[in-house]
């Protein structure tokens, strides 16, 4: 299998162990409740773990910037979506410069490696 396809499909399971270590973060009601803290703490390390995996592929900045940017995007949706926390006009205009950022990243770097 291509290593890069590997390094981003990990990239993709990193991102998303990270926002459900995040949704139970809020579940966890500041690590007063004992399944959701440990959960938290699982899914974190398996973020972790798999993102330092991409790295042996992908460079730092680049893996970062897509880890952070999509997981920033996917928590704030669950946020609204599943915790009915709304957002404002700025942060849905911060969302999308994210976005916009992580895809000129993807689609114009060179140090991107696809």
């Amino acid at each position: 299998m291509n290593p890069v396809f590997m390094a981003y499909a990990l990239l993709a399971l990193a991102i998303i162990s990270e926002v459900t270590g995040s949704t139970f973060l809020v579940k966890s009601e500041g690590f007063t409740k004992l399944v959701p803290s440990i959960l938290v703490f699982i899914f974190y390390a398996i973020s972790f773990y798999l993102l330092s995996q991409v790295l042996k592929t992908i460079p730092l900045g680049i893996a970062y910037a897509i880890w952070s940017g999509i997981g920033i995007i996917l928590t704030a949706c669950i946020g609204f979506f599943i915790f009915r926390q709304s957002l404002d006009l700025p942060a849905v205009i911060g969302i999308v410069m994210i976005m916009g950022g992580v895809i000129v990243m993807n689609v114009f770097s060179k140090s991107v490696g696809h």
